[in-house]
């Protein structure tokens, strides 16, 4: 495995998104210099309005399934480029699947003509709804290719097919991240996730709404802990896929009952119909995360917790 270097110039896709602003600001703190690209269909340039003045930060309005010029060198292209959460990619369902087709294709080939390390955005949905708990990066998963999932689920699975294939053809050092799920500053409260949904309903004092029984499982990870883990990766030269995510399991009704606790206790928890292909278990083993990286989550549910809830009240009362 090759090491990238410490710093440089790096070009993240989705760089106005919830975790690709964060991922811009951690590589400007750690002296990068960093081009963001975004065609804003789920970022917003709000995301990285704090970094606009900071030295060595670009953001380009680009789509990169139609486009994607940088001039200059590149040492790190991170590609983070898609709708995440199951109400844009329902939405916008050809676009995911372009973004995860053309798009990745396109940002490895920037990689390539540059000779840039490349880092593949995956996903713990490659899993599916999964037979193996937790799971390894060797389960192969257990996903319907036809489901109302499946754009976001197979364009992913594509994605890392064929950053694979680029590696082997063309030589393009590469990396892939299993991103399990991850919350914290910069969600969009009806981004129709579980987390920025209760939070949101939390605070205004709605009744939360739990799918089926809420005994499903997550384990949630906060967005500071997976940023360290994919510049740990980056930096590793390690091709993966690795697992980065908090493998501490809640169920969702656990999940709904503190943040209850944490917005004012007063909302109750109503029940709602669960969504088609919703994973009974999510659990990631990060076994090779901590022997190849050194890598493991720091920030506890409680503390990660309080200060997204305290960043949507003060994004709300802004908004209101």
């Amino acid at each position: 495995m090759r090491a990238v270097q410490r710093s440089g110039r790096a070009v993240v896709t989705g760089g106005a998104g919830f975790l690709g602003s964060h991922l811009c600001e951690a590589l400007l703190d750690d002296g990068w210099q960093v081009v963001a690209l975004d065609n804003f269909l789920t970022g917003a340039p709000g995301n990285v309005a704090h970094l606009a003045q900071r030295p060595g930060f670009e953001l380009v309005h680009c789509d990169v399934t139609e486009n994607m010029y940088v001039r200059g060198d590149v040492d790190l292209v991170l590609h983070f480029a898609s709708p995440a959460s199951p109400v844009d990619y329902l939405e916008l369902p050809i676009e995911t699947l372009r973004v995860g087709s053309v798009g990745t294709e396109r940002a490895l080939r920037l990689a390539r003509d540059k000779g840039a390390r490349f880092v593949q955005a995956s996903t713990s949905e490659v899993y599916g709804d999964p037979q193996v708990h937790p799971q390894p990066e060797t389960y192969w998963g257990h996903v319907n290719p036809i489901g109302p999932r499946g754009v976001y689920d197979e364009a992913k699975r594509y994605a890392e097919a064929l950053v694979t294939a680029y590696r082997g053809a063309h030589g393009v050092d590469t990396g892939i991240v299993r991103i399990f799920n991850t919350y914290g500053p910069r969600m969009r409260p009806y981004d129709g996730r579980a987390i920025p949904t209760f939070i949101r309903q939390g605070l205004a004092g709605e009744p939360l709404t739990v799918a089926g029984d809420g005994n499903q499982t997550r384990s949630v990870c906060y967005v500071d802990d997976l940023v360290a883990g994919i510049l740990a990766l980056a930096r590793s030269g390690h091709p993966g896929p690795v697992n980065i995510g908090n493998p501490q399991e809640r169920t969702v009704l656990e999940i709904a009952e503190a943040v209850v606790a944490a917005t004012g206790g007063r909302s109750r928890i109503d029940f709602v119909e669960r969504p088609v292909d919703d994973p009974e278990v999510r659990r990631p083993d990060t076994t090779l995360a901590r022997a190849e990286l050194g890598w493991e989550p720091k920030v506890s549910w409680e503390d990660g917790l309080r200060r997204t809830v305290d960043w949507f009240a003060h994004a709300l009362s802004r908004s209101a």
